[in-house]
């Protein structure tokens, strides 16, 4: 089973939507990366799991958010400037099998 390191990134402006996503992105398993940015690495069916549960609960135009499947490679080639604000640590649990 191939899995892709999936980045989700959003612009909610209701703080109990924005709570919503987060601790929905969180229970599939996301990590957080900045304050509305998830990843982790997901199978396809995850991740059409995962689209269908923020269309549900992502409803109102005004809001955005955006997934991104991203190889291993791409996802090795990224800039982090400043500290991440995860640990450290938890990177080595972000691998794609």
């Amino acid at each position: 089973m191939t899995q892709l390191m999936t980045l989700v990134i959003y612009d909610i402006e209701n703080d109990k939507l924005r709570s919503d996503v987060a601790n929905f992105l969180k229970s599939k398993g996301l990590k957080r990366i900045q304050y509305s940015a998830f990843i982790g690495c997901l199978t396809d069916s995850q991740r059409i799991d995962l689209i269908a549960g923020l269309r549900r609960l992502v409803k109102d135009g005004r809001n955005n958010v955006q997934i991104f499947p991203l190889t291993q490679a791409s996802y090795n080639m990224r800039t982090i400037i400043g500290s991440p604000l995860y640990d450290e640590a938890e990177e080595e649990d972000i691998v794609v099998t």
